[in-house]
């Protein structure tokens, strides 16, 4: 019996409804297909990297580089090379031919009806669905759920696709002979004796069970079964929606086949003379080491563009891309032992995702000290189902009231899981019967994802024309002006692309950003900066380890993947119905896939899964001359890079430290010594005396010396920081917490702990007409002055086995505490605060601490009523040519 007559048309994916009438079938029919034998890689069988000058280049072409239609250079996606070849009885060849001419078909098919047809005439389909069909139980399980046309087109293009393993599940015969005895008698004893695991496990004190749950799961395929086969046709039906560019899950296998079957060079070199000649888009290419515009260096332009970046705060938007599973960083719940995103990783005392709106929040409040207008800037945030990645950021969000900027500036945008593929032969890794092994798409998806959601529109909405891209685990990304000075050269300069860069570190899991240049057919010049994953280093011969003649570190600027996008020219790119949309696919098989199966066994297997990267839309961003350029290329250029020092542009908590491990690099305890790195390099040029921060090797098996946490809307740029602190000392072992905004130091001596913590450090919230909760900037703010004051106490306890450093979770001897409710003022003045001291004001009351004969004095006093909103004192910002000067304002 076949499945087709069964299926009843326009109602739920499992659905016993009535019929009722057929709707339009074009809005999920994949609209273009590309049955070429290109896939997202290209050969670079010869390629030079050198500074972009004339004595670099040799008179003779490089061979020539062959690239997908539409033309689009992608540096970064060689295909992942095996040390061992795939199984011998695999054939590749064989396989993608027959994938090519189904794609094809199914591509000039403009219906659903006719898509079916074309997925009937294939071997693979009729052989599964006709040669048992309605004599086993899998079809009977089919046949009682009345399936519409679509889910069964999603089904048979996994089944074409060479997966029907998904359906069988382990159980069956990898024959494919659904009679098999031997599969079905061993099929139903295994449902057998974990149904009756299950049943002992749900015995209520009675010793009664669910007979018929247990029935069910004997007999057939129960309610998990029709879950999981739900969940199955949902990623069936993403896979093949977002990837309708390439040809859904059909062209989703043709990608992952071509990029396992280019496994080395000498494969690669035959299969890429086999296209056509027209589908070659350049005959030479070289790699350069790009020209980068050194904020450190040249600080008077860097300050100019950081105030462009500011005053253009109203034409910007943040773009977060959170889809990532961060498995490297080991995160789990302490209470129910699920795992975590990156995302909800408690660090400094807060997730760092709050981490990344206080930063933001920090930017907007200089705006607003400048200008005195309320900036709200739009988030974007791409999240996915891994770990419950979208269900807790959201959770997180609704918790924190939306961090005080209103629901409707925040648009969360879940990307699509994709299959773990094995590198053997490219089958999809199940953990069960309905179960494929699912991973996020890498962050490359964001783009046609952004568009396909209508994020793009919803920047235009609010009048944004760029973004500020940062990942979520770079904890220093908005350090100082490094963040500002991108956006403001990228709205200032029109500029599509901009990377922030520098100096990269010996090893480092992270790729490198290149000029590229490449000569066309036509006879022109292109010319763009981009970026080569650290995956694929090997592949165009760079060593990473130390440094040497052909070494990274030596000329090529670290990718920390902080971008500033023009919005309209990603949309451009999100919109193409080419997989110029998918920038920098990939075939990362080099770690393998680890997964627990549907009986709780855990497993670990050579493979991988397709994956975009996000920076390689610089790709698109080519500019084209009629002849060739020498020298200083970059400055016409649609794409640019600044460059900073790394500790101010990139620390990332990636990943757990394990036990032993003598490195720190891009673990949690080494990303807090760079933050302290930079609080003291912050301090140090206030002539206040601190402590210097030896290298990471110093502090393996302790802390870092001191502890220094400043809130970023101190600045966040340094210059007005340091207008705020002047004199005194920080001795070792102390720790100095500030999370205030308006703030005075001024001769302060800490030995020891001194704790700020204001409810009102950037403004008071209010309640706007729709019911949400906003952050109202410099009304009602918290403030601290501390003149002449010494503070001694033991502090933090340095010998606490318990103490997290990089969490700011430690044990504390001692500490003065003062806490500011509301609006609420503390000043002291000429006194010596020893030992352990808790100073909380209440809201709308004024504190002040002195010497007095006997001890300390303290005065509370209600706060005029004239000073309720602006506070009896504040700073006030001006800008003096490319400088902030600020000046205390005393009322």
């Amino acid at each position: 019996m076949a499945v087709t007559p069964l299926l009843h048309h326009n109602s739920p994916l499992l659905n016993n409804s009535k019929p009722s009438p057929k709707p339009p079938l074009t809005h999920f029919l994949s609209s273009s297909y590309h049955s070429s034998s290109s896939s997202s890689s290209f050969l670079l069988s010869s390629i030079n990297y050198s500074p972009l000058t004339s004595s670099s280049f040799s008179s003779s072409s490089c061979p020539a580089v062959s690239q997908p239609s539409p033309p689009c250079l992608r540096v970064s996606t060689a295909p992942v090379e095996y040390a061992s070849g795939p199984a011998p009885e695999f054939d590749f060849h064989l396989e993608l031919a027959r994938l090519k001419a189904l794609g094809s078909n199914l591509s000039n098919s403009t219906s659903l009806p006719d898509k079916l047809q074309v997925l009937d005439s294939d071997s693979r389909v009729r052989f599964f669905f006709n040669s048992a069909s309605g004599k086993n139980e899998l079809f009977r399980f089919f046949e009682s759920l009345k399936l519409d046309d679509y889910p069964v087109y999603l089904l048979k293009c996994a089944v074409a696709a060479g997966q029907e393993h998904l359906l069988r599940g382990d159980d069956f015969d990898e024959s494919g002979d659904f009679d098999s005895p031997s599969s079905s008698s061993a099929s139903a004893l295994k449902r057998a004796l974990y149904a009756l695991a299950e049943m002992v496990d749900s015995w209520d004190v009675t010793g009664e069970s669910n007979k018929v749950g247990l029935a069910n799961k004997i007999l057939g395929h129960g309610e998990e079964d029709v879950n999981a086969f739900k969940l199955l046709l949902k990623t069936l039906g993403d896979v093949e929606q977002f990837y309708d560019c390439i040809g859904g899950i059909i062209g989703y296998q043709i990608m992952v086949l071509e990029l396992l079957a280019h496994s080395t060079c000498e494969e690669k070199a035959v299969n890429w003379s086999q296209h056509n000649k027209s589908s070659l888009q350049c005959q030479f290419i070289e790699i350069h080491p790009p020209k980068v515009l050194d904020l450190s260096q040249d600080t008077e332009y860097a300050s100019q563009a950081a105030l462009w970046g500011i005053e253009g705060l109203p034409e910007l938007g943040e773009i977060y891309p959170f889809g990532g599973s961060a498995d490297r960083l080991g995160l789990v719940d302490p209470d129910t032992g699920e795992c975590l995103p990156a995302a909800m990783l408690p660090y400094c005392g807060r997730t760092l995702l709050e981490g990344l709106i206080r930063d933001l929040q920090a930017r907007e409040f200089l705006f607003f000290k400048l200008y005195g207008k309320q900036c709200i800037t739009p988030v974007a945030i791409m999240t996915s189902s891994a770990k419950k990645n979208h269900e807790r950021i959201l959770s997180l969000c609704e918790r924190l009231e939306w961090f005080g900027r209103g629901r409707s500036n925040f648009r969360l945008f879940e990307q699509p899981l994709v299959p773990a593929i094995r590198a053997e032969d490219g089958q999809w890794i199940v953990r069960g019967q309905f179960m494929p092994v699912c991973k996020p798409g890498g962050h490359g998806v964001i783009w046609k994802l952004a568009y396909d959601k209508g994020v793009f529109q919803w920047f235009g909405n609010y009048g944004r024309k760029g973004a500020t891209v940062r990942q979520v685990s770079n904890v220093v990304a908005a350090t100082d002006l490094t963040l500002l000075a991108l956006t403001g050269i990228g709205l200032r300069q029109r500029k599509k692309l901009g990377f922030a860069s520098c100096r990269r570190n010996t090893g480092a899991t992270e790729g490198i950003n290149v000029l590229i240049e490449k000569r066309t057919l036509d006879d022109n010049w292109a010319y763009g900066l981009s970026c080569i994953e650290y995956t694929e280093f090997d592949k165009f011969g760079f060593i990473n380890g130390p440094l040497s003649s052909k070494s990274l570190e030596a000329d090529f600027p670290a990718n920390t993947n902080i971008l500033y996008v023009d919005l309209p020219s990603a949309e451009l790119v999100g919109s193409s119905k080419n997989e110029t949309s998918l920038p920098g696919m990939v075939l990362n098989v080099k770690k393998p896939v680890r997964y627990v199966d549907q009986f709780g066994m855990t497993h670990s297997v050579s493979g991988g899964r397709l994956e975009c990267t996000m920076q390689n839309i610089a790709d698109n961003f080519l500019n084209t001359y009629s002849s060739r350029h020498y020298e200083d290329v970059e400055e016409g250029l649609d794409t640019f890079i600044v460059y900073n020092e790394r500790r101010k542009v990139t620390s990332s908590a990636k990943k757990k430290r394990m036990h032993g491990n003598k490195s720190l690099n891009q673990t949690p305890e080494g990303s807090i010594l760079d933050i302290m790195r930079n609080a003291a390099d912050l301090l140090s040029h206030c002539q206040i005396s601190i402590p210097k921060i030896l290298g990471n090797e110093d502090y393996v098996d302790s802390g870092p010396p001191f502890l220094i946490l400043l809130h970023p809307a101190l600045g966040p740029l340094w210059e007005v920081t340091r207008q705020k602190f002047h004199g005194g000392s920080i001795s070792v072992g102390s720790e100095l917490q500030v999370e205030v905004a308006e703030f005075l130091w001024r001769d302060v001596q800490l030995h020891g702990s001194l704790i700020i913590l204001a409810e009102n450090i950037m403004g008071s919230m209010i309640i706007n007409e729709n019911g949400e909760t906003l952050l109202q900037y410099g009304k009602r703010c918290g403030r601290c002055k501390l003149e002449n004051v010494k503070v001694v106490n033991e502090g933090i306890d340095w010998n606490s086995g318990d103490n997290l450093y990089w969490k700011h979770d430690v044990d504390r001897i001692e500490a003065v505490k003062v806490i500011l409710h509301g609006n609420a003022e503390f000043e002291a003045m000429d006194v010596t605060l020893q030992g352990d001291h808790l100073f909380e004001v209440p809201d709308g009351y004024r504190m002040r601490v002195t010497s007095g004969k006997s001890g300390l004095q303290v005065q509370l006093r209600a706060i005029e009523e004239k000073w309720v909103e602006s506070g009896s004192w504040f700073w006030s910002y001006k800008i003096e040519g490319t400088h902030i000067q600020l000046e205390l304002v005393e009322l």
